[in-house]
């Protein structure tokens, strides 16, 4: 039996050999029925559920009548057995029941909006405006006790590699990383501003020249930026840094970590992660975060229709594009228009159409028959390994927008023939990143990663001649075409973390302003040293068998960045502007 504090007894304790035994219980009223002059309820807490009988003989039975969903209680009775056949094989303490003596009644409560009991699906604004009430539901129970599992093996893992946990501070210098931070004005200092951390990514680097060689934090970030399915403005993440390591230290580090995590808390024995180099990744699943948990590899055809008279293909392949198929197992059985809304969804990924050859058993169909010749056909069918019964899709457009396209629709693809299985996981690492990449607001290069990450080796002397050609020691760690994390080799020298900045267009005043204590602790004997930051949010969501990370986060944001319970972001007052030395120029109505 679990008994809990002062004798009280979880509610999903109890068992058959508990017979006999005098207990109290406390819980929410789970349900309530009637049934032939007594009363039955099932008392629910956070161990489990407990039905508890009120007989008509005892004076709690008045008071029983009166229950409701979500009533607070506190019952004192004897375990019994249910009479045979009223067993309830789908608890675990449904041999038994408890007949009531005593009944304390702690706190009544208003009609839920939803059934707190069941998880049936509700609104999602109106779960987040009545958080507490979801979060009692059995299935945010579930995913908030596994995803507390999740961090405390993390924290076992690498408390047994030697990694010190070492909290950094939430009000830090602004160091923009890719994303807008918050920012927090000073009373103390007028007219200055601390911002909430992007990333602990400078401090970790200058705890390895402090002397710590293993760090390691759960560590809670902010990004001032657009929301989706898996991104929140504040998340949590596993955040570590080595000295005197490689990169293959570092993936052998993560690898592990994440291996020891999915035994202790799911069980599951994960094999060695595959290895994909950045150009391998796109040139085979369009994207550079692959879900491995299917084949649909793509295929560049484009060779196959050196001179063409199709006008579309040929522009593109003599403008250096490429023509990019893709499989759609069994896709022979669409009709026109299931590829007419194929087409339309390739558009929404950015494709300017779509090309498409069925290979069915009467014969081969396509939307450009009268442009491809049997020969074309042919090839086009054992580049993509498409078998009678299948179609094939075409992209042709820049190289870039070919395989991104192709990529999107992959998934797509792998959705609609239920390839995705949900209860697989699909590791593997993605190496061998560009170093740069274009901004696209402003068309100048920008960090793939953040400006601290080392070139690889061999590729400083690009800097001069063709930087956009440089490659990085960045990787990620890819789930289920998710990425978990990404990592890098840094930059270890002052010299040449100053010509980064200044490749990037930082004037040497620049670099003082934001990055100056940073090259300074450079300077004083900066060992070589690496690391990784893991998304704890999207970790959590996989595990959990969840689509959004809102259902593994207590008290998460809506869509638009709003906390419904409490509503916020709201207004101050007044008064704690000015205490600010701020003056808001938003009008009262909120109006832009």
């Amino acid at each position: 039996m679990n008994v809990m504090e002062k004798g009280r007894t979880g509610c999903g304790a109890l068992r058959a050999a508990d017979e006999g035994s005098v207990v109290e219980l406390c819980g929410w009223v789970n349900r309530r029925r009637d049934h032939g002059g007594l009363i039955f309820v099932d008392l629910r807490d956070n161990d489990g559920v407990t039905q508890v009988v009120f007989d008509p003989q005892h004076p709690s039975f008045q008071a029983a009548e009166h229950l409701r969903h979500e009533d607070v209680l506190r019952v004192r009775g004897t375990v019994r057995r249910r009479p045979a056949g009223t067993e309830n094989p789908k608890l675990a303490t449904g041999e038994i029941e408890v007949g009531v003596d005593e009944l304390e009644i702690l706190n009544r409560a208003q009609v839920p909006p939803f059934a707190v009991n069941s998880d049936d699906p509700v609104d999602e604004n109106l779960r987040l405006e009545y958080r507490y009430l979801d979060l009692r539901r059995s299935r945010m129970q579930r995913n908030l006790r596994l995803r507390h599992r999740i961090v405390k093996a993390m924290r076992d893992y690498f408390d047994s590699r030697d990694f010190v946990e070492i909290e950094t501070p939430m009000l830090m210098k602004s160091t923009p990383e890719g994303a807008r931070d918050y920012l927090v004005p000073s009373r103390l200092h007028p007219g200055s501003f601390y911002a909430l951390p992007q990333s602990p990514q400078m401090l970790k680097q200058i705890l390895m020249i402090a002397g710590f060689g293993r760090y390691m934090q759960i560590a809670r970030c902010m990004r001032d930026e657009d929301l989706r399915a898996d991104r929140q403005p504040e998340f949590t993440q596993v955040d570590v840094e080595m000295s005197f390591c490689t990169q293959d230290d570092v993936l052998e580090i993560m690898e592990s970590g994440m291996r020891y995590v999915w035994k202790a808390v799911l069980g599951v024995e994960l094999p060695p992660f595959a290895r994909l180099t950045y150009d391998e990744a796109i040139a085979r699943y369009g994207v550079d975060k692959p879900d491995l948990r299917f084949g649909l590899e793509l295929s560049d055809v484009g060779a196959h229709f050196a001179g063409t008279e199709f006008g579309v293909f040929a522009s593109v392949l003599g403008a250096g594009g490429s023509i990019v198929a893709l499989r759609y197992p069994g896709g022979a059985s669409l009709s026109r228009r299931d590829f007419d809304a194929l087409t339309e969804t390739a558009k929404q990924f950015g494709a300017k159409g779509m090309v498409w050859v069925a290979y069915a058993a009467d014969g081969v169909k396509s939307s450009a028959s009268k442009f491809l010749s049997e020969a074309q056909l042919a090839a086009v069918r054992a580049a993509a390994n498409a078998e009678e019964g299948d179609a094939v899709l075409l992209f042709a457009d820049a190289r870039e927008l070919a395989y991104g396209v192709a990529g999107k629709m992959r998934n797509e693809v792998g959705d609609r023939c239920s390839l995705r299985d949900p209860r697989a996981f699909a590791f593997c690492w993605v190496l061998g990143f560009p170093y740069l990449e274009l901004d696209e607001e402003t068309g100048k290069p920008a960090p793939a990663h953040h400006p601290f990450t080392a070139p690889a080796e061999g590729q400083w002397e690009l800097m001069e001649s063709d930087p956009m050609q440089m490659r990085a020691q960045h990787y990620d760690m890819v789930l289920n075409g998710y990425e978990l994390g990404s990592g890098s080799i840094r930059i270890h020298k002052p010299e040449q973390q100053r010509k980064i900045f200044e490749m990037l267009g930082l004037s040497p005043a620049d670099v003082e302003h934001r990055f100056g204590f940073f090259v300074r602790a450079l300077e004083y004997g900066a060992p070589p040293h690496g690391g990784m930051a893991l998304g704890i949010d999207r970790i959590a969501m996989l595990a959990c068998g969840e689509e959004n990370i809102r259902e593994v986060i207590a008290f998460p944001k809506n869509q638009v960045g709003r906390d419904l319970m409490m509503e916020a972001p709201s207004t101050v007052p007044e008064q704690l502007l000015r205490d600010l030395y701020l003056r808001s120029t938003v009008p009262a109505d909120g109006s832009r």
